[in-house]
């Protein structure tokens, strides 16, 4: 009997970027998986038609057959307040976007999906019709009442941020402790849960150049980053560093480890996107389901054109997918667990 295709709910994000044209174009590919657009059903005829691709809009049923004719893509319909106008988001429709994201992670949840997989949005359009939002990965962290970690992952690198959007000078504050230890414990148990490394490596950045030179450069490494990495390694975890983010990269460095931690944003993204722009996935670790996402932004500037390029789209997708069919095979931990590589528990974590 034919196995059935996996169920990947896609968001559109923001009505006027580039995401509803992204879903078209990711509908028209032989993908083997059941597509579930959580949108509007008229966005989406007229992204299709936007871009001139022939897309065949199926009501979803729930159900996930055994085989998808490219260009066919299943809607769960979320109606918009107000008619998209390409490159101008409305305010009005942050409640149609954020219904989107409820339900598709709602749905992951209650077993409807396998996996989410989310185009980009415009936090500001969110927060200036007066809803506090920082993003994706904090909604969804919210909604699955889940700690998480933001990790980029190109074919040739992953990347997890112990801080994501904060200004430079507050990151050396933000990385306690607690945080440091938490989300180390959360990138350890995730890349041997959903990427099926029994053993990880994990490289992990100082904070100052040269990673603080031995004090002379900034003290955190000495105060906060060493003590963290000398528990952790106790525990079990191989941990690299702390090391200067400016040979952390190098050629002879990668075999060394299978994932970076970098302490803000732009510490460590650019070499991945210089790297791999087109095929850098943005996937929220710790979260108690799959969610992959494109690693841009709404790209106004080119919506309504029909000329969005959806490459990162299509790569997450199939990361989604490569990630759904390891959990087939190898059912992930429970969420907050992690293990020792000797088979015993972590302390201060559940099995």
């Amino acid at each position: 009997m034919p196995m059935s295709l996996p169920r990947l709910a896609l968001t559109a994000g923001e009505p006027a970027g580039v995401g509803p044209e992204l879903l078209i174009r990711l509908a028209a590919t032989p993908l083997a998986a059941t597509l579930v657009a959580i949108t509007d059903r008229a966005l989406l005829q007229r992204a299709a038609a936007r871009c001139g691709v022939a897309i065949e809009l199926i009501d979803d049923d729930g159900s996930a057959p055994a085989d998808r004719a490219a260009g066919t893509l299943r809607v769960r319909h979320v109606p918009l307040e107000a008619e998209e106008v390409p490159g101008q988001p409305d305010p009005r429709n942050a409640g149609h976007v954020l219904t989107t994201l409820a339900t598709a992670a709602d749905g992951c949840m209650a077993g409807s999906y396998a996996a989410v997989v989310t185009a980009p949005l415009q936090k500001s359009s969110i927060n200036d019709a007066g809803i506090p939002f920082s993003g994706h990965t904090e909604f969804f962290a919210e909604r699955a009442q889940a700690d998480v970690v933001m990790m980029l992952a190109s074919p040739e690198l992953r990347v997890a941020l112990a801080t994501t959007h904060l200004p430079l000078r507050a990151v050396a504050d933000a990385i306690t402790t607690p945080l440091l230890t938490r989300v180390l414990r959360i990138v350890h148990a995730e890349l041997r849960g959903k990427f099926g490394l029994p053993h990880p490596r994990i490289a992990v950045l100082g904070i100052n150049p040269h990673a603080g030179e031995g004090g002379h450069m900034g003290r955190e490494e000495i105060d906060t980053v060493i003590p963290v990495l000398e528990q952790l390694r106790a525990e079990g975890m191989q941990l690299l560093g702390p090391l200067p983010a400016d040979t952390a990269f190098v050629p002879t460095m990668r075999p060394r480890y299978d994932a970076v931690l970098a302490m803000y944003h732009d510490q460590a993204l650019p070499v991945l996107k210089s790297e791999a722009f087109d095929r850098t996935v943005n996937l929220t670790l710790g979260l108690p389901f799959i969610r992959t996402s494109v690693d841009h932004g709404t790209a106004l500037d080119l919506a309504g054109s029909g000329r969005a390029d959806p490459s990162s789209l299509i790569a997450a997708a199939n990361m989604a997918l490569d990630l759904v069919a390891r959990r087939a095979l190898h059912p992930f931990p429970p969420p907050g667990g992690d293990e020792r590589d000797d088979g015993s528990v972590l302390p201060g974590t559940t099995t």
